[in-house]
């Protein structure tokens, strides 16, 4: 037995994103795909689906209308762009909320409740290729736009936006740099700061009170000193 899913969001990159997510699922199998909440219900009058996968803001019909309207709604799992519908939607019952950009890793957490409430069958996801280099997809404007942590120098806190620079450009979105800390891997970022989060790899020097890296340097944070030295094996009381 399989989970059968329904995609629905305006964004096409978006859904993109999500078709590729589930197709590396084994227990889930897409049978829909809609770009608006109305063409959703208009599909879910034939069709039946196990597992929503629903975007909030939407023209004509919000993704939390379209929960009100069926007597009978599908499991259905968020995902969106603004975190202030999330009391909203566990009112009605959604079993997850994603916040995009969403992660594999956070989307196979979100699609393990579904199988729990569906299936004795375990998840399973195919693995990604050898030669795939570890990413993230970032949302700026209306675009999703990928960066591949090779490429990421460093990460700062602008309040609720965070300033990701890279080896070529700079991507302004709305996120919390706390979100980072916990979605890059720690073993090659480094939180130096409470407004900055440095890849260790573009490291060029180190003082007692800032890192260098390529195009310019960044203070370290008093709280964060001891384990910034501790991460890159330096002492203290540098001379």
């Amino acid at each position: 037995m399989k989970i059968t899913c329904l995609l629905v969001d305006d964004e096409p990159i978006a859904l993109e994103i999500l078709t590729a997510y589930i197709q590396k699922v084994d227990v889930l199998d897409l049978v829909g795909r809609c770009n608006s909440a109305v063409a959703a219900f208009t599909l879910l009058q034939s069709t039946s689906v196990d597992l929503l996968f629903l975007d909030i803001e939407m023209p004509q019909l919000s993704g939390l209308d379209l929960l009100r309207t069926l007597p009978h709604p599908p499991k259905t799992i968020i995902t969106s762009a603004y975190r202030e519908y999330a009391l909203d939607g566990y009112e009605l019952n959604v079993l997850d909320y994603l916040i995009k950009p969403i992660p594999f890793e956070r989307f196979l957490k979100a699609v393990g409740k579904a199988v729990s409430h569906q299936l004795p069958t375990p998840i399973s996801a195919v693995p990604p290729p050898p030669d795939e280099e570890p990413f993230i997809f970032v949302k700026e404007d209306r675009k999703l736009i990928r960066i591949n942590h090779r490429d990421i120098i460093s990460l700062e806190s602008l309040r609720d936006y965070v300033r990701i620079t890279t080896v070529s450009h700079q991507v302004i979105t709305r996120q919390t740099i706390g979100y980072y800390e916990e979605l890059l891997p720690k073993e090659q970022f480094v939180r130096i700061h409470r407004s900055f989060i440095v890849a260790l790899p573009k490291i060029e020097a180190i003082t007692e009170t800032h890192i260098h890296v390529p195009g310019g340097q960044l203070a370290i944070g008093r709280h964060y000193k001891q384990q910034v030295f501790e991460r890159l094996h330096v002492r203290q009381g540098m001379r």
